[in-house]
């Protein structure tokens, strides 16, 4: 009896996770249309003479179990100690790592421990990400400064905002108006590209619901009068508050092209350059997709049992050969995405010296940057000459906008001269650059978005089709959740559960966002 064919459409974190799935779980061969050249989505690694970028920046930590034991299957850790320690809820987790070789070879499939730092630089100053009222920073804001906060926090504490209708509302009940305008508004909205009144406050109660001025003083005092530990993953921690975190040594990329070897190794299908132009339907199922060779333009049928979509929204409704009725069709055609670009730039150094930070956000209004990574920081195998320091500058812009359209000189030029407009740099230290652009990066919280539930019913009335992953589900998961979808989706095939409301609850519903 020939095996029941599941045809996954994205080669990302989410795709690639349900292949691996229904290879170590299931008799159901997997198969992989991938529309680029390479695999991860945006959680790849571009490699550029050498050096490494990390798209976004992927920090490997989860309080999911299963996520963690998972990576540390594909990738294991390599560590001086023989095991890293992890606490939640009253209990503790030993995560075992494979130590440093003894004969000096090199090691490269495995995870590092690496540090977490991330910080905000406003008006040429340093501030802790998440913000806390520590002395330093009450002593870079000013007395007067901090009064306003602090009166402006309590008068939330006293007379919160009742119904949240917009991510400022959020915001401001967590940390007050006057701190939300100081710290959270400007690089929002950079990122966004408008007004936090007209972003809804869905986006902050999955990226950042516990986080508030209280937790974060209380992390500091934690942190400084409590004896450190190497602790990876807490569940009874906010996300941003977690000190070390696992990394895959050549970057993310490195996790995602091991899980495709393995895969093609245990008989599943990968095709890379194939983008799907035709989705096929019989009633309410699926029965075949047609595929496109992005380079020969040769168009390929796929059958399949089973149907996996990671791929936009958007492309995925207006694929289907079915009649969509037309409010389906405007949803899907109103929701936006939000692109982005990384300028690459090789530095002999940097002005300001001894930089440990991962991330810092650029909250100065004057530039368009959002954010820094610090390439170095995240791994040093990152960097081809320890001796050079490896920046990333990101840009975020809609696809075909002034900013998406500028030449890669005219982006260089713009991401030096910003840089050394904040103080960061100088010009003179610029060894090398590059422009790397990622469409669809970011699904919005507004245009059509709160319509979207009409979407889940549509989709989800074809039996075997699954939405998994962030672009699939038009949903700000992080590369856990994008995994728990995609495991989720592959058990409910095993079991034959052709419900997917357990997949539209991760990342709202589940333990993940619980506040203890």
């Amino acid at each position: 009896m020939k095996n029941k064919k599941a045809i996954i459409i994205g080669g990302g974190p989410a795709g690639l996770t349900a292949a691996f799935e229904f290879i170590q779980n299931t008799d159901i061969q997997p198969l992989v249309l991938e529309k680029r050249e390479y695999w991860g989505g945006i959680s790849r690694t571009v490699n550029y003479k050498g050096n490494r970028i990390d798209i976004g920046g992927h920090r490997f930590f989860s309080k999911s179990d299963v996520i963690m034991d998972w990576w540390c299957k594909i990738l294991p850790i390599l560590s001086e100690e023989k095991s890293i320690k992890i606490s939640y809820q009253n209990k503790s987790k030993e995560l075992n790592t494979i130590g440093f070789p003894s004969d000096g070879k090199n090691n490269d499939n495995v995870m590092l421990v690496r540090s977490r730092k991330s910080r905000i630089y406003y008006q040429k100053q340093f501030f802790d990400y998440p913000i806390s009222l520590t002395p330093e920073t009450v002593l870079k804001l000013g007395i007067f400064n901090t009064f306003l906060i602090g009166m402006s926090y309590l008068k939330r504490v006293a007379f919160p905002i009742k119904e949240e209708k917009n991510l400022e509302d959020f915001f401001i009940n967590r940390f007050g108006k006057k701190l939300y305008q100081t710290f959270f508004k400007d690089y929002t909205e950079k990122v966004w590209g408008i007004k936090c009144t007209e972003i809804s406050s869905e986006w902050g109660a999955q990226r950042i619901k516990g986080l508030s001025i209280r937790k974060s003083i209380a992390h500091f005092l934690n942190k400084k009068f409590s004896k450190s530990d190497k602790t990876v993953s807490q569940k009874d921690t906010e996300t941003s508050l977690i000190e070390y975190f696992l990394y895959p040594k050549f970057g993310p990329g490195q996790m995602w092209e091991e899980v495709a070897e393995k895969v093609i190794s245990n008989d599943g299908e990968l095709h890379q350059n194939l983008k799907v132009k035709e989705i096929k339907t019989d009633g309410n199922k699926i029965v075949s997709v047609i595929a496109q060779n992005q380079i020969t333009k040769e168009e390929i049928l796929f059958e399949g049992d089973y149907f996996i979509s990671t791929m936009p929204v958007i492309e995925l409704i207006s694929s289907l050969d079915c009649e969509v009725p037309e409010k389906i069709s405007e949803v899907s055609e109103g929701l936006i995405y939000r692109d982005f670009i990384t300028v690459g730039l090789l530095l002999s150094k940097m002005k300001k010296q001894e930089i440990t930070d991962n991330w810092i956000y650029i909250q100065e209004p004057y530039v368009k940057v959002g954010r820094l990574q610090i390439f170095n920081n995240w791994s040093p195998f990152l960097v081809k000459d320890a001796n050079t320091t490896w920046v990333g500058l990101e840009y975020f812009c809609y696809e075909n906008d002034a900013l998406w359209n500028k030449t890669e000189a005219e982006m260089k030029e713009l991401a030096i001269k910003e840089m050394v407009e904040i103080g960061m740099i100088n010009r003179e230290d610029v060894l090398d650059s590059v422009v790397i652009k990622m469409p669809k990066t970011y699904p919005a919280y507004f245009g059509t978005y709160e319509k979207f539930d009409q979407i889940i019913d549509y989709t989800s009335q074809f039996e075997n089709l699954f939405l998994i992953g962030r672009n699939g589900m038009h949903k700000y998961n992080n590369q856990d959740h994008s995994m728990l979808t995609a495991i989720q989706a592959v058990q409910n095939i095993k079991n034959g559960i052709f419900s997917k409301e357990n997949l539209w609850s991760i990342n709202t519903e589940q333990e993940y966002h619980e506040e203890k």
